[in-house]
């Protein structure tokens, strides 16, 4: 196998047998913490310095940690976090790019994960080709290295690397003491892993009120939240004429445009995307103890959006209008569904009010249509009536406006 000679023996001797008492009670401390106060971390950051520095406190030369996992997220594929001595951690994230970069394919952790096995090497004795961070450790000074795989219960494979300037590398015993508080590390590391995918993945479905509230328990049929908001419609005008032609693939892209258009500015101004309906947007712009600002969120946020679409008519081949309806009310969340099956959704007659303003903008030839309870928060504003309608699902006439 290629680059064998840098793989570390499968099944090591007992590691705990090779520390002496000292070590042995180090070891157990920083087993305790990884199984204890280390998982409970809101920040990962502070879990990895206080393991690197009780792992120097135990002995270990240690100069550089690394941990990198793989993630659940729309845009990012990893995350990795760097230890040095005398500068803490920090963290930053890998962009998803669809497959294996040559980056991975020619690193260190390529080889753990296909192997099973730690890698371990002077990086001062190899060739800059050897591995793509051969010249990234040398100019580090680092004498010796050790990446090692830990592997999830969901199959997820991920990273853990120690690092050493000391002139002698890592002794036996500094690597018994790894080996022995490894399986705790790797825990900690799948619980806190865990944890980040949990909160990210239910965020990125359902939007950040819903995650925060289903992660609290909120998880049960017919419970509801109200909360006073700007609520914010958009709605991309002729979807199913401009799709008509067009593959799932093209269809999808476009609606990724169309997103990539209005919710940008939505999340600039502090709205929240609640769904996506559809070629549907509807989010909030939480009222807190000031209604007039959180509308005028809402009507910058719309502005932009569609500045945004008129922008990149100057590129694109297929062509699209969107209107944007604003309209002040309560946002009611709740649990619907049956048995074991539940939809986080958003009701109420004030979004529904804002879905059929949405709906008039075509037929009105308007980009934004607000509604009364809009026009009185923002008297500033130059809105001009349009009249009164009757709207589908909603008594009586509803008065409409549209900006200028």
């Amino acid at each position: 196998m290629k680059n064998s000679q840098y793989l570390l023996p499968a099944n090591a001797d007992d590691p705990w047998s090779r520390l002496d008492p000292a070590k042995v009670k180090k070891a157990v401390s920083i087993r305790d913490y990884m199984l204890g106060e280390g998982r409970f971390n809101t920040d990962a950051n502070d879990t990895l310095t206080a393991l690197a520095e009780q792992l120097v406190s135990a002995g270990l030369p240690l100069h550089r940690c690394v941990t990198i996992v793989r993630i659940l997220h729309a845009i990012n594929s990893a995350s990795y976090r760097v230890w040095e001595q005398g500068r803490g951690a920090i963290s930053n994230v890998f962009p998803y790019i669809g497959t294996a970069s040559t980056e991975y394919e020619t690193s260190p952790s390529a080889l753990a994960h296909q192997t099973g096995r730690w890698v371990r090497f002077n990086p001062q004795n190899l060739q800059e080709t050897d591995f793509n961070l051969v010249p990234e450790l040398k100019q580090a000074g680092l004498t010796d290295y050790i990446c090692a795989p830990t592997l999830m219960a969901n199959g997820m494979q991920n990273i853990f690397s120690f690092a050493t300037q000391a002139e002698a590398g890592f002794s036996d015993v500094d690597v018994a003491l790894l080996r022995a508080t490894f399986p705790a590390i790797e825990a900690c590391q799948e619980i806190l892993v865990m944890h980040r995918i949990l909160k990210e993945v239910t965020r990125m479905y359902v939007g950040e009120e819903p995650h925060e509230r289903i992660l609290a328990g909120d998880v049960r049929r017919g419970e509801v939240t109200r909360l006073r908001s700007a609520i914010l419609f958009a709605d991309m005008r002729e979807f199913t004429l401009l799709t008509s032609d067009l593959s799932a693939e093209s269809a999808t892209a476009l609606l990724n445009e169309y997103y990539d258009c209005v919710v940008p500015a939505v999340e600039k101004n502090g709205g929240e995307v609640l769904k996506f309906i559809g070629d549907g947007v509807l989010a909030i712009f939480r009222a807190g103890q000031d209604d007039a600002k959180a509308c005028a969120k809402a009507l910058r946020a719309a502005r932009q959006g569609l500045q945004a679409v008129v922008g990149r008519r100057k590129s694109a081949v297929i062509q699209f209008d969107v209107g944007v309806a604003l309209h002040f009310g309560e946002v009611a969340y709740g649990n619907i569904g049956s048995g074991a099956r539940l939809d986080y959704t958003v009701i109420g007659r004030d979004v529904n009010l804002a879905s059929r303003l949405a709906d008039m903008c075509g037929t009105l030839g308007k980009t934004i249509l607000v509604s009364e309870e809009i026009c009185q928060h923002l008297s500033d504003e130059a809105f001009e009536t349009c009249g009164s309608y009757e709207l589908k699902g909603l008594a009586g006439k509803i008065p409409v406006f549209s900006e200028g």
